[in-house]
């Protein structure tokens, strides 16, 4: 059975990408756990879990930057790691588009 996902409009990426990336992303995360069970033994599983596993590390590169926030030497220390999380999350959406508009796996 060939799979095939078709999206509509550069809207609709674009509304994801920044809830994705802003305050509001705890919103996509639980849209992915709870389509995620829908869509096992597809190719889709795979975004979800890529969209789930991106949001924790990115909790985790934020919490470990605000550790280092609270000492004043550890600030600029924060801000890099801070920077370096957004794009690392940035390049994990953009990356996961590109596949799911081409409806491939993420690996």
């Amino acid at each position: 059975m060939s799979q095939q996902l078709i999206l509509d409009a550069d809207l609709q990426a674009s509304a994801s990408f920044l809830f994705s990336l802003g305050a509001f992303s705890w919103l996509p995360l639980i849209i992915n756990y709870i389509k995620r069970g829908g869509t096992r033994d597809t190719f889709l599983y795979s975004h979800h879990s890529w969209m789930i596993g991106s949001f924790w590390w990115y909790v985790f590169w934020i919490v470990i930057g605000f550790v280092c926030f609270l000492t004043v030497i550890g600030i600029p220390v924060a801000w890099l790691i801070w920077t370096c999380a957004w794009l690392w999350k940035a390049y994990r959406l953009v990356r996961g588009m590109i596949d799911l508009n081409h409806n491939q796996a993420m690996p």
